[in-house]
C-alpha cells in the first residue's frame, strides 16, 4: 500500500469551512474528502498529455484501425539458444 501525506491547514476563516462543509455535503463526501478533490484538481496540469488521448490522435492521423484485418493464427516456433 502506498504512503499518504498528511497536510494540516491552519486560520481557515469560518466562512470557508462552512462553505467546505457545505459543499462536501452537496456532493455527498466528508469535508476532507471535498478538500482532497478541490486540491487535486488545483494541481493537475491542464495541458498534461494522456497516453489514452495521444494514442487515439495518432491513429486518427494514421487513418484509424481496422479491425476487421484477419489475424495470422500461425503457432508461433520456439526460439533455440544454441
Amino acid at each position: 500500500m502506498k504512503a499518504m501525506a498528511s497536510i494540516t491547514v491552519r486560520n481557515i476563516k469560518e466562512e470557508i469551512h462552512r462553505a467546505l462543509r457545505v459543499k462536501a455535503a452537496t456532493h455527498g463526501r466528508s469535508t476532507e474528502a471535498e478538500i482532497r478533490i478541490i486540491l487535486e484538481n488545483a494541481v493537475r496540469s491542464p495541458g498534461r498529455i494522456k497516453l489514452g488521448s495521444l494514442l487515439a490522435e495518432i491513429g486518427r492521423e494514421v487513418g484509424g484501425v481496422d479491425l476487421e484485418i484477419e489475424r495470422d493464427k500461425t503457432p508461433a516456433e520456439l526460439m533455440s539458444f544454441e
